[in-house]
């Protein structure tokens, strides 16, 4: 029955051009969503994430942790970077707030005296876009 619709004159191309049509809807979509999440990223940390792929390069973040997007970024010291806008504490011991995460990037032992994370250096506006970037994924 089915091979026998699909037979009929046109009904391929119909079907071809609505799952074309599905696929640009579904994608359009989807980058609708990204773009309100790095916009929402933007705005509660200040930061612009578009700079933090250098910065982390920079600061070799990348040795310790996985981080998504960022190539060589498969670091096995410290957790996966991944996922951090869902997750419920920064380094174990914080509530997860973008202030929190900024101080938990500059300042890691303030929040955690005997924490592996290295003060690295990092300055307060590169956080904040370290910080959208990692809301941003």
């Amino acid at each position: 029955m089915l091979s026998a619709f699909l037979k009929a004159p046109g009904r391929m191309a119909a079907l071809s051009a609505l799952g074309f049509v599905l696929a640009a809807v579904t994608g359009g979509l989807w980058w609708q969503a990204q773009h309100q999440v790095v916009e929402v990223a933007r705005t509660i940390t200040g930061g612009d994430p578009s700079r933090a792929p250098d910065i982390l390069r920079r600061y070799g973040c990348a040795g310790c942790h996985t981080i998504p997007g960022i190539s060589g970024g498969d670091g096995k010291v410290g957790p996966s970077l991944a996922g951090l806008r869902h997750r419920v504490y920064i380094g174990g011991v914080s509530t997860n707030s973008p202030d929190n995460l900024v101080n938990w990037i500059v300042r890691p032992q303030s929040l955690s005296p005997n924490t592996a994370m290295p003060a690295s250096g990092i300055t307060e506006a590169e956080a904040r876009d370290v910080a959208a970037y990692l809301y941003a994924h």
